[in-house]
């Protein structure tokens, strides 16, 4: 039933957008050929006329259309005719390919608002975050850390961690002995070995059976987030370079000699050793809160699993909206914090700093919906249906052809020159990339057909 309501709640957000279309349209006396609801791709389940205009429900439905006369070849409608879309002044035919958008975007805000009326409170996007139970084996270094049960969270090297994707990235992030440092780490590796061994060259084989004194651990740079990666809204850089497999080999065996010298097999360089002595670990350097005050914890080293050995225990801070001002405030802030991060990742999409294989669809959010509203019931499901309006809105104003902004972009470009485009290069153009559009959906339902299947959600 859950999903059953997600589908109907993404249903809605199709024709609400068409609807903008088509009621603007009859509003400055266009007529309307058809209301599309679905793509025009493969058969027809539902046709009927209502008035002078057709309304279409199509096998692909991930979509929708109104059709004008202009669109028609066939049309016997004059072409002088005032009720042709292409005879209107710009500013109605701008507002009809803008009312889709705009009625997404009210969509958006009405959804927010009765979510925020009706509920009493809306999610500020942060949690409480404490160790609820620590599971980690006896050789993990939180033991040594400090850690109690009960304590809340803080900040993860000096910064402020209040969602359970930041915690978890700086702990991904910080994964010791995966093969990659930096080349800092291993020059200051390197100088601090060959003030030990001052005889060594650095590209010469160190001779067999010749000890080589160890420098302490260099422990890589414990890793910061700024304020995007720590909200999901783009990845974390990662500035670290591989080191060699020989390297990588030696690494393995120093970590299971654990001795403050090397015997060597006249197998490495001193350089390989200092490479190989770099691949350890980001330290996390963790403040807790416990009986009201602020304590810093010795480091944690987290090892090659990727864990830090705590069961966490996660709480929601909610902003109330008991009363109108709170419902009107709270709720203009959720939609504006939520839109910009929207924005910086479409840019984040666009630069190629988030992969195709990371981008996902109307399955996948039909999934995370329907898990939304079976775990805390309609409201979540609203406020994720608001947020999609507004992301359809944001893609739909792009000025990409076979798009509302792409449409809009070629009427003003004629308003500002005063010269008709060529209407055949218009087509062209607009059907190559509705093409290359219908592409990256099919390639996105792949995406989220294959997510489910290895249950990345």
């Amino acid at each position: 039933m859950s999903l059953i309501i997600m589908i109907l709640l993404l249903s809605l957000l199709i024709l609400v957008h068409e609807a903008g279309h088509f009621f603007t349209a009859k509003l400055f006396g266009m007529k309307v050929d058809k209301f599309g609801f679905g793509l025009p791709v493969g058969p027809v389940l539902y046709e009927k006329k209502f008035g002078e205009t057709t309304v279409c429900v199509h096998a692909f439905l991930l979509g929708g259309y109104v059709s004008f006369p202009d669109d028609d070849e066939n049309c016997t409608l004059p072409e002088d005719s005032d009720e042709r879309f292409i005879n209107k002044p710009y500013y109605q035919k701008a507002a009809v390919v803008a009312a889709g958008v705009i009625a997404n975007v009210i969509c958006a805000v009405i959804l927010v608002f009765i979510t925020a009326a009706l509920w009493g409170h809306l999610p500020s996007g942060t949690y409480d975050i404490y160790a609820k139970k620590i599971v980690a084996p006896s050789d993990y270094s939180v033991w040594q850390s400090g850690l109690q049960e009960g304590d809340k969270f803080l900040k993860i090297n000096g910064q402020k961690v209040d969602n359970v994707y930041s915690f978890l990235t700086y702990i991904k992030s910080s994964k010791g002995f995966d093969g990659k440092t930096t080349q800092t780490i291993i020059d200051k590796t390197y100088n601090e070995l060959k003030e030990l061994n001052p005889a060594l060259e650095h590209d010469e084989i160190i001779p067999e059976g010749v000890n080589i004194r160890l420098p302490e651990t260099v422990y890589e740079e414990s890793i910061v987030l700024d304020k995007y990666e720590s909200k999901g809204a783009k990845y974390p850089k990662d500035t670290q370079i591989k080191i060699s497999d020989k390297a990588v080999k030696l690494r393995d065996e120093l970590r299971q000699e654990q001795k403050n010298y090397y015997a060597s097999n006249a197998q490495y360089t001193l350089y390989e050793l200092a490479e190989a002595l770099s691949d350890n670990t980001h330290p996390l350097n963790i403040t807790i809160q416990r009986n009201g005050k602020e304590i810093e914890l010795n480091p944690v080293y987290i090892n090659e699993k990727g864990a830090l050995g705590v069961e966490l225990e996660i709480k929601e801070i909610n902003i109330e909206t008991q009363t109108p001002g709170a419902i009107i405030k709270s709720s203009i802030k959720y939609l504006i914090d939520n839109t910009y991060l929207m924005l910086y990742g479409l840019g984040q999409i666009f630069s190629g700093n988030v992969p195709l294989s990371d981008l996902h669809g109307v399955i996948a959010i039909t999934k995370i919906g329907g898990d939304e509203i079976e775990s805390g019931g309609i409201f979540p499901g609203l406020l994720l249906t608001a947020l999609i309006s507004m992301n359809l809105a944001l893609i739909n104003i792009l000025p990409i052809p076979a798009l509302d902004g792409g449409h809009l972009l070629f009427m003003t470009i004629e308003k500002v020159t005063g010269k008709k485009l060529n209407e055949d290069i218009i087509n062209k153009v607009a059907s190559t990339f509705f093409f290359l559009l219908i592409l990256l959906m099919i390639y996105i339902i792949f995406n989220d057909i294959y997510a489910l299947i290895i249950h990345k959600f």
